[in-house]
């Protein structure tokens, strides 16, 4: 493959087999919980539109979306925050990084492999803290809404959270390495 073909192709997400096999299927679990949380926001949208037709039009309102749309948006961010890690598409100062480029590309290097470090640290805290409520929600067939009127189970929630921390653990981990060869390969 020649150097325009790579760079047609190099978006920085998905990265070929024959170069990083680990960097490509965790690239692929991402894209596919990424995946999974925009189908899941746009289910979220249709349930919502479908309450305020139901409630303001008909006079039937949909009973727990409130309780839906309120665990629905935590899972759809940890579904997908490790795609955003592995884009580099979390929320940064980007005028302040281009500015350091220039000056120094190793400096952004290092700069990135921290940020991504610190960003495993965090998800490694959440992954620790939310393991014991998964498994406890688990175990206890918790559950949230009104009993007797509306209830859902809180551990499919939970797992999400569990599976998008652990994920984002592994993916800030594998941009961090890359940042770090990445500084090497520009000295």
């Amino acid at each position: 493959m020649s150097e325009d073909n790579t760079a047609e192709f190099d978006d920085g997400f998905v990265p070929s087999f024959s170069e990083a096999p680990l960097g490509a299927a965790l690239g692929a679990v991402a894209a596919a919980m990424s995946a999974v949380g925009t189908a899941a926001i746009g289910a979220l949208m249709l349930l919502i539109v479908a309450d305020v037709i139901g409630r303001n039009f008909m006079n039937m309102p949909i009973t727990g979306v409130s309780e839906i749309a309120a665990r629905s948006v935590v899972a759809i961010v940890f579904l997908q925050v490790p795609a955003a890690i592995l884009q580099k598409r979390l929320t940064r100062a980007d005028f302040l990084v281009r500015r350091i480029e220039r000056a120094s590309p190793s400096a952004v290097s290092v700069l990135e492999a921290v940020f991504c470090i610190a960003g495993a640290v965090v998800f490694a805290l959440v992954l620790w803290a939310s393991w014991p409520k998964f498994i406890q929600s688990w175990h206890s067939a918790e559950f949230f809404g009104v009993q007797g009127v509306w209830t859902i189970p809180t551990w499919p929630f939970r797992a999400i959270t569990v599976l998008g921390a652990f994920t984002a653990v592994l993916a800030a981990l594998y941009r961090a390495v890359v940042e770090l060869r990445g500084m090497g390969a520009t000295k």
